[in-house]
């Protein structure tokens, strides 16, 4: 469903990425690990258009998007959804509005239609009579599930996860995994997840690619991952630091 190849990309004159490669399957659930600012985000952006590669390709579903204009990925960008790392809510919204908003940019959807499909995304999440909620009434977990039911509201093919449980404790990290394997099986969606949370990163996914050095350094099911002797592998999963490594 979704191919990179030899994609690379700098910001001036720092290699954030260099002839990355990866193939993500339809149904897949595929998880991006790497140590942070290793350039995860910045790959992940690159699947729907957000970002353009200095060289290199980005397939979905054959057809390559790097050289499509905007109007072109605008039919490519509604087969994914986005689940931000903040969940990137409008504030001045209540949640009912910031999972329809997707749906009012289209216009061609009555109020009873919306209504029903945003109740559904939230019963899909486990928020239901939220609607007249604003996100600052939220708890962070909570906050979270709103932009996962904002990415499904329009059940697309594919989405993407950028850190979701990033700042969570531990029992709401597991459950927003949970919801993530649960929206993949009942939808029968494309799940990719950039995260460096390993627990996370072995309960969602069913293939693992490790970014190090600017490129896919390791690749296979979570099993033959979390099981490596490759030294970069293991030092990551383990979490320790080279002597070398300081805290600023």
């Amino acid at each position: 469903m979704i191919e990179v190849r030899h994609l690379t990309k700098s910001f001036g004159s720092q290699r954030i990425l260099d002839n990355v490669d990866l193939q993500i399957e339809s149904g897949e659930s595929a998880v991006i690990i790497g140590r942070s600012g290793g350039g995860k985000s910045v790959l992940l952006k690159h699947l729907i258009a957000l970002l353009k590669p200095d060289s290199g390709e980005v397939l979905v579903d054959g057809e390559s998007i790097i050289p499509m204009n905007e109007r072109q990925l605008l039919r490519v960008r509604e087969k994914f959804g986005m689940v931000f790392q903040g969940a990137a809510l409008f504030d001045s919204m209540t949640v009912e509005e910031n999972v329809a908003f997707p749906l009012m940019r289209k216009k061609n959807f009555t109020q009873a239609e919306m209504d029903r499909r945003v109740a559904a995304a939230l019963d899909m999440v486990d928020l239901p009579g939220t609607q007249k909620k604003k996100p600052a009434e939220l708890s962070g977990g909570m906050r979270k599930r709103v932009g996962l039911a904002r990415a499904i509201i329009y059940e697309p093919r594919i989405i993407l996860y950028d850190e979701p449980t990033t700042g969570l404790d531990p029992i709401m990290s597991d459950s927003i995994d949970k919801l993530i394997i649960r929206v993949r099986d009942q939808l029968k969606v494309t799940s990719v997840v950039v995260t460096h949370d390993m627990r996370s990163a072995r309960r969602v996914g069913n293939h693992v690619f490790m970014l190090h050095n600017k490129r896919i350094h390791a690749s296979g099911p979570p099993e033959e991952i979390f099981a490596s002797q490759d030294p970069i592998v293991r030092q990551f999963i383990d979490g320790v630091a080279d002597e070398k490594e300081t805290i600023l």
